[in-house]
């Protein structure tokens, strides 16, 4: 079976990294080097569903609404932060590869010549009050654009093994670097192990982090400074319960649950050049790395922000999922191509996953109904992005499982191997 290849160029048509000078550098034309990990996001794009979590600074000029009439209301500015919770759908463009991006090295360090895809990310809320489930009228909520970069290790200034490169950009006034990898990690059978994503503020204090969990983080209140604040519907549908509140990632370890998840790779990467505040497993630090904010949201001083984004880490999983799609029985008015969804295991209590469409069309009439054996590429990641205000760190907390947005088309082969 083969993808449609429909990544957006983000890149004037053509464009493509050329040193000026080639006389101390490799000849014009030289072959990029290797994407790693990256080869499974060129050329392609992806959808899918997520949950998004953040607290937002809330000041004495009321702009949020809240709607709960409960007796006593809830909270009013000047609160600290309100709870905001989205159930997101997503899409996410890479481009094709850019090619030779020549970085110079000095004295007895050499040159290094760094390949990677630039990408575009959209995410929109369809949470919705009256149902409990993510079909709410879309509003977008946010947009990201940037690139991913296989970095080449060096070997002398300074010593650092080869690394993955995620540089962003984000229109609330944010732009992050954040390196990790491994750029080639192993492929590890079944689904991956996805640990817990905690979303309680906290102090930091001598280095330590002392939690400060808000009634928000409650499910079951419904007077606190949330939106929504009545969560009774989303727990009825396990949209949002008291589990995706403790660990977002629930929401991820629910999904593949639901799929045969047969191989994934695993990559990190984090703003911080020490140890990063959510610690995965194994976290690959490099000396580069961090973020930089505009005025507003770093403030006056050091000491009084308005919302200053100081960490950012992301760990991603690329995993292959095994299903079935069953080709109906065809009569000569049947419409072709056909346009199919893979198989999975429902889960009690919990949304169903998001799927890929496969396109097929048989080659002649199917008499009765054939199962056929599928294969396709699933991205999920869990993120925290650490935002400093009121004198706490607060986790904003993002999760999504995406999909090839483009139908699957299956080969005419393909089709005669399952009969």
């Amino acid at each position: 079976m083969a993808a449609e290849k429909s990544g957006v160029s983000l890149l004037p048509p053509g464009f493509h990294w050329k040193p000026v000078d080639f006389s101390d550098g490799p000849p014009e034309d030289a072959p990029p080097p290797p994407l790693a990990v990256l080869e499974n996001f060129r050329n392609q794009n992806f959808a899918g569903t997520g949950f998004n979590t953040i607290f937002r600074p809330n000041n004495v000029f009321p702009t949020t609404t809240f709607l709960n009439p409960v007796n006593p209301p809830p909270p009013q500015p000047p609160n600290t932060a309100v709870l905001e919770l989205n159930l997101t759908t997503e899409t996410l463009y890479f481009s094709d590869q850019l090619g030779n991006v020549p970085n110079r090295g000095f004295q007895n360090q050499g040159d290094i010549t760094l390949n990677g895809i630039s990408y575009l990310q959209a995410v929109k809320d369809v949470t919705n009050t009256d149902t409990g489930k993510a079909d709410g009228e879309p509003a977008d909520i946010h947009a990201e654009t940037g690139f991913w970069m296989n970095v080449p290790a060096s070997n002398v200034n300074p010593v650092v093994e080869n690394s993955l490169l995620r540089m962003a950009s984000i229109p609330h006034g944010t732009t992050i670097n954040a390196q990790g990898g491994p750029a080639c990690p192993q492929r590890e059978p079944n689904a991956p192990l996805i640990g817990k994503r905690d979303i309680t503020p906290f102090q930091l204090q001598g280095g330590k982090k002392i939690p400060k969990p808000r009634d928000s983080q409650i499910a079951t209140n419904s007077d606190t400074p949330r939106l929504p604040q009545d969560l009774t519907l989303f727990m009825k549908e396990g949209t949002i319960t008291q589990a995706i509140l403790s660990d977002p990632a629930t929401v991820l370890n629910n999904v593949n649950a639901q799929l045969t998840i047969t191989n994934t790779l695993t990559f990190n990467v984090t703003t911080s050049n020490s140890t990063p505040f959510s610690s995965p497993p194994d976290p690959f630090v490099t000396e580069g790395g961090g973020t930089a904010n505009i005025a507003f949201l770093v403030g006056a001083t050091s000491n009084v922000p308005n919302a200053n984004a100081i960490e950012m880490d992301a760990t991603f999983w690329v995993e292959t999922v095994n299903s079935t799609i069953t080709i109906p029985a065809s009569t000569p008015n049947t419409k072709l191509p056909l346009y199919l969804q893979p198989a999975f295991k429902p889960l009690d209590g919990s949304p169903p996953p998001p799927l890929p469409t496969f396109e097929v069309t048989p080659p002649q009439t199917v008499t009765q109904p054939i199962n056929m054996n599928v294969t396709y590429t699933q991205i999920q990641y869990a993120q925290i992005v650490y935002l400093q205000f009121a004198g706490l760190v607060w986790p904003h907390a993002s999760v999504a499982t995406l999909v090839p947005a483009a139908p699957i088309i299956l080969s005419a082969a393909a089709f005669a191997a399952a009969q």
